[in-house]
């Protein structure tokens, strides 16, 4: 419930900062928005590191998977669980987009107001382009009304074909997570007090579609060469990129522990569109991309063993 309820502060605190600027209180609207953007961060931040373990209401309990042999350098990652939401996750990821977005464009119309400019036609804009924004996070709240086939059956496949075939003399860890789709909750518990390592993170495999890299904080270059490399050598497209704001993903917990983590995944728009919908089903699943996706990744991993 945490992400419904910022979102929907998020959308009381534009109202209330539009109209300080429309009454020509420019400086206090400015306040307000800083002080509110600065509450509402840290405690974004403090819920997403720490909260999501260690607050007392709304408890449930769930396990990892966890198997390793060896002392494993890389370490393959999928989550077990699915969850559907009302919206569907690009549009929630735009919404936080345009929340940052539009409280940089009231703190530029705050100070420049403040500074004697006649801005005060801005602020309506501001209100309605924030409250807009804020609409798609304060609607995802969870449900379980999706199969969850692609996110995320089709990574727990991938990284299971990808064990089942590495050599056996090799060291290999994997862990499949619970709790992804609630604040990365597994996740963050499993990595919690372990040393630092490499990872390579499944979620989303679809059958059509460019393979995409995608990594948070500090950037993977090893591991995004060798995807790369091997990705191109399967005459398959690959796209690297950071990930983009609103999508929370286990890569994100593991990184936030200064883990090196590439997420590995696979679609179409399309594919993004049936993420968190009673259509992410198997009967839109083949299963080829899986495969393929399998052996780009164990080539990956025998090449840096």
């Amino acid at each position: 419930m945490a992400t419904p309820l910022l979102g929907a502060v998020a959308g009381a605190l534009f109202a209330a900062v539009g109209h300080l600027g429309w009454r020509n209180e420019p400086a206090l609207a400015l306040t307000v928005l800083v002080g509110g953007a600065a509450i509402l961060g840290g405690v974004a931040w403090w819920i997403k590191r720490f909260g999501v373990l260690g607050l007392p209401w709304l408890r449930a309990q769930s396990s990892n998977l966890v198997a390793s042999r060896g002392n494993p350098s890389v370490w393959l990652v999928a989550h077990l669980d699915s969850k559907s939401q009302p919206i569907a996750i690009v549009v929630r990821a735009l919404g936080v987009i345009g929340l940052i977005v539009t409280a940089l464009a009231a703190a530029v119309a705050g100070a420049v107001h403040v500074a004697g400019a006649d801005v005060r036609w801005a602020w309506p804009w501001i209100t309605a382009l924030g409250v807009l924004a804020s609409l798609p996070v304060a609607a995802s709240v969870v449900r379980s009304r999706s199969p969850g086939a692609l996110d995320d059956a089709s990574g727990v496949s991938t990284v299971l074909m990808v064990a089942q075939s590495l050599p056996q003399q090799l060291a290999l860890g994997v862990v499949l997570t619970s709790a992804e789709e609630l604040g990365l909750a597994g996740a963050r518990a499993w990595v919690r007090g372990r040393g630092a390592a490499h990872a390579i993170n499944v979620d989303g495999v679809d059958d059509e579609g460019a393979l995409r890299l995608t990594w948070t904080r500090r950037r993977p270059t090893s591991l995004l060469e060798l995807l790369t490399v091997r990705a191109g050598e399967a005459g398959v497209p690959a796209s690297v990129g950071r990930l983009i704001p609103g999508v929370l993903l286990d890569g994100v917990a593991l990184a936030d522990a200064g883990w090196e983590v590439v997420t590995v995944s696979r679609g179409t728009l399309r594919t993004v569109a049936r993420i968190h919908t009673p259509r992410d089903s198997l009967e839109q699943l083949r299963g080829e991309g899986i495969a393929l996706t399998a052996s780009i990744i164990l080539a990956a991993i025998t090449t840096s063993a």
